[in-house]
């Protein structure tokens, strides 16, 4: 079966008896890229808590909501053409504990530090060196990274257009002008596009090979959008399991940790989530506990919600089986595979109340002053950290990684590779290393 192939060739022994999936999800929760992940900014810097989500949690809940959201569909569409195409659980796994590899450290604000220190050398952006480390970086074979199956790099494929198809020219990464002579990064048009890399055109070509022609055409189209950069249109079907599964643990278990933080307040919270958001919501809690939440049935939610721990993650719970379950498939009349024509969708009311939980925590507690200041900090670190290890190579990079800069065609792209690779912690060290006058030992392990 071609979806089955892998880059390098790989013969599995007589006596293994898992599924091409179970290899897969082995693959991936061995491999260095996903233990750093626990090392790796979700919303708030590591330093903050040990109980709060780090991108390594974050991955393992996702998986769990991918896998719940397959099940649904299984049990709701047991007679839909689309179930013959959905991923096998250990395949969803693999492919949702993949999403966040390639952020680098301090997540979107590093990313867009990244693309900035890549402005001029095919760019960065997080989703398409996760493409890098699966397919190149990670040393699962001699010369395939981890030389996954090509269903499950299709579903880890979340932006079929490349960066230079998707980067508009009028959002140039750049630094500010400043009188005062301090480099400043011009946040908004440092910003990356949604895309793959470049570099990976020739793993993406791979990937597509066994679609016909108009599929691979379309599946990779994208949207013009004046001022902006373009945006993708297709994701594969397990692309879309993936999607929502993010988006469900990014609004409903974030803002329990932001809840648990006392980071938003009541009135937040009904500035953001108001009633009409919550329809899907209300109507769920009066079938299922009818005159549990008294007559406003909107207050005793939120009520219940900013009250003790246990009430809180009981209201969590009972959101998230009003969400799952809903799960639907919509088609996609213009494609022939059914790997990217079904596609997994909520319905409007309930995308309507996790489009603004996302909303509540990113206005009011991502964009506020004290996370942005900190995730200023964190992009100007690595902004600092990338140029002295471009400086002088030779003398700042560890030697394999230098090897590796020496014989390549592009050698800006393995810096990126080492700085992208980095954990919050050790940038903070590497940075402390080479700036603090205090810090830094010859018997410091690099």
């Amino acid at each position: 079966m071609v979806w089955a192939d892998r880059r390098e060739a790989w013969q599995q022994r007589s006596f293994d008896a898992r599924t091409p999936g179970d290899v897969d999800y082995a693959r991936v929760i061995h491999s260095a890229s996903f233990r750093r992940l626990q090392g790796k900014t979700q919303i708030l810097n590591l330093g903050d808590s040990d109980f709060y989500r780090t991108r390594l949690t974050h991955s393992l809940e996702v998986a769990q909501i991918a896998v719940g959201l397959t099940i649904q569909l299984r049990h709701n569409l047991p007679s839909h053409n689309a179930i013959h195409y959905l991923p096998e659980r250990s395949m969803m796994q693999a492919i949702a504990c993949t999403h966040d590899l390639g952020h680098p450290p301090f997540g979107h604000g590093g990313e867009v530090a990244l693309n900035y220190c890549m402005r001029d050398a095919g760019g960065f952006e997080g989703n398409g060196q996760t493409l890098r480390i699966l397919s190149k970086l990670e040393k699962m074979s001699k010369a395939a990274g981890s030389n996954l199956t090509r269903e499950t790099m299709l579903g880890v494929l979340k932006y079929p257009v490349a960066y230079k198809e998707a980067a508009s020219p009028s959002k140039r990464p750049k630094l500010l002008e400043d009188t005062s002579g301090t480099p400043i990064l011009d946040r908004k048009a440092s910003k990356p596009p949604k895309c793959y890399l470049d570099c990976e055109q020739g793993v993406v070509d791979w990937l597509l090979e066994p679609l016909a022609p108009a599929d691979r055409e379309e599946f990779q189209a994208f949207n013009e959008v004046p001022g902006k950069h373009q945006e993708a249109r297709h994701k594969s079907f397990a692309c879309t399991l993936m999607d929502l599964a993010d988006d469900i643990s990014f609004g409903i278990h974030d803002l329990e940790d932001v809840l648990a933080m006392q980071l938003i307040s009541r009135v937040d919270f009904e500035k953001h989530v108001t009633p009409q958001h919550c329809t899907a919501l209300l109507d769920y809690l009066n079938s299922e506990y009818p005159g549990q939440y008294g007559n406003d049935v909107y207050a005793g939610f939120a009520n219940r919600l900013f009250g003790d721990g246990n009430e809180r993650k009981h209201q969590i719970n009972r959101v998230l089986n009003m969400v799952i379950p809903s799960v639907d498939i919509r088609e996609k009349a213009e494609f022939a595979e059914p790997r990217i024509k079904y596609q997994a969708v909520l319905p409007a009311p309930v995308m309507a109340f996790v489009v603004a939980i996302k909303d509540l925590v990113r206005e009011e507690v991502i964009y506020s002053p004290s996370v942005q200041h900190l995730e200023f900090k964190g992009q100007m670190m690595v902004i600092a950290v990338f140029e002295v290890m471009r400086s002088d190579p030779k003398k700042f990079l560890p030697a394999d990684v230098f090897e590796r800069y020496k014989e390549a065609s592009d050698p800006l792209r393995h810096i990126c590779d080492y700085v992208a690779g980095m954990t919050d912690g050790y940038l903070l060290r590497t940075y402390d290393r080479l700036f603090s006058p205090r810090m830094g030992s010859v018997f410091d392990r690099l």
